[in-house]
């Protein structure tokens, strides 16, 4: 069996860093240390080499939306964006609801450019009325339920099935949290930008209600909670909060939520529409500030692809999503890194480890070292490029950041000890 060796790197871990060689074989990391030879050399100089990113929210369309997105095509973007996991998540056709579909999208995957995990909705269709078949999925595998794409509004229901996952081993409910009620017809936050712009608004009031609801509901029952893109200063208080008392709570942020505002929809471009919509300068400080403080344990792409058609429409029509897998770790660096709002090792934390501990992926963001499986990344972390959304590998265009210049860029994406992405091209 060929020796892989990831040579003249940097190796970034929960250990810190180090200069080291990476040594792979049969699909486990053999050895860490300088001066390593193998058959097949990867370069690594100048960059740094870490576990493979986790992404614990994406949007890979299939079933019954592949003109989007396939589990194909979005995972060899998430590939080339470092990722060596990825969660998709259930808002499809028809929905994660149900383990014969759960199976389909796992075998779909089977020789996909990274690990894709199936979560599973929490209720049957994503309608928040009656709780789908959580242990016959946690069966196949799948540790995070949520009903993204609509919150589970009902706090009976909520109950019900937090209740239930403690009995599921490893299980998390994930909630997108936007009350139904006060967000709807609302196109963007709702603020002094939206008066401006004659757009009708979701205020943030609607995130913080159902974030201090399930708060509550955590305590009551114990069961674990993950708030998905989480994306107000109030919110993030009250996840704070919430760990301050012990509760377990977690929380993730999307990274437009911390580089763009809702000042940004004063173009009307509808590449700017997600929900939660792009808060406030306030709101952007507060998620930078939760990720430094440990408040919010990772950073989630919601990465959410829609034909081109489809993001043509006006504004206030047009779906809300952005892709995110392939430009995440830039932004990254370029906005909490470079600045000094996180460490290295903290970033990655957000990006690798931390991410695959709530998903309970643990053969993924593990420490490089001898025994680990070799699901990795290797970053150029000088790298300068440009986004051209025309070269994405996503089957989708819809990214706000086209054109914009970054800092940062995967060199090498290693999965179960296969190169996926070599010098920057998907081999996969």
């Amino acid at each position: 069996m060929a020796d892989l060796v990831i040579k003249g790197g940097t190796v970034l871990d929960t250990a810190g860093e180090r200069v080291s060689d990476v040594l792979i074989r049969g699909g486990h990391v053999v050895d860490v240390g300088p001066g390593l030879s193998g058959d097949e050399v990867l370069d690594a100089s100048g960059c740094l080499v870490t576990p493979g990113l986790v992404d614990v929210h994406v949007h890979l369309r299939e079933p019954g939306m592949e003109e989007a997105e396939t589990i194909e095509t979005g995972a060899r973007a998430a590939a080339l964006g470092g990722y060596t996991a990825v969660v998709a998540m259930p808002n499809t056709t028809p929905a994660l609801d149900d383990p014969i579909v759960v199976r389909a999208v796992l075998a779909a995957a089977r020789h996909a450019s990274c690990e894709v995990a199936s979560s599973g909705a929490i209720t049957r269709g994503r309608k928040g009325e009656e709780l789908a078949p959580l242990g016959e999925m946690h069966a196949l595998g799948v540790r995070l339920f949520t009903d993204d794409g609509d919150c589970v509004a009902d706090a009976g229901v909520m109950r019900r099935a937090l209740e239930y996952s403690r009995m599921l081993p490893g299980a998390v409910i994930s909630q997108h949290a936007e009350d139904p009620d006060l967000v709807a017809g609302g196109a963007m936050h709702e603020g002094e930008w939206s008066s401006r712009l004659g757009i009708p608004g979701r205020p943030a009031a609607a995130e913080e209600v159902i974030v201090a609801r399930d708060v509550i509901l955590a305590g009551l029952t114990g069961a674990r909670v993950h708030f998905q893109h989480v994306s107000t200063a109030g919110a993030v208080e009250l996840v704070r909060q919430a760990k301050a008392r012990g509760l377990a709570v977690t929380a993730e942020a999307a990274p437009h939520h911390f580089t763009l505002t809702d000042e940004c929809c004063a173009s009307f471009d509808p590449l700017f529409k997600v929900n939660p919509p792009l808060r406030t300068a306030a709101d952007l400080a507060a998620i930078k500030a939760g990720l430094a403080d440990g408040t919010i344990d990772c950073v989630a792409t919601d990465h959410a692809p829609h034909p081109t058609e489809a993001k043509e429409r006006p504004f206030a029509e047009a779906p809300s999503g952005m892709l995110g897998l392939e430009t995440a770790l830039a932004l990254v660096w370029d906005e909490l890194v470079e600045p000094g709002v996180l460490t290295p090792v903290q970033a990655f934390a957000a990006c690798s480890w931390n991410p695959a501990a709530i998903a309970g992926l643990g053969h993924h963001g593990g420490p490089v070292a001898a025994d680990a499986p070799a699901n990795l990344c290797v970053f150029d972390p000088a790298l300068r490029w440009e986004v051209d959304p025309g070269r994405l590998a996503s089957r989708a265009r819809n990214t706000p950041y086209g054109g914009r210049r970054l800092t940062g860029k995967v060199r090498h994406t290693v999965l179960h000890g296969d190169v996926v992405v070599r010098d920057g091209t998907a081999t996969r």
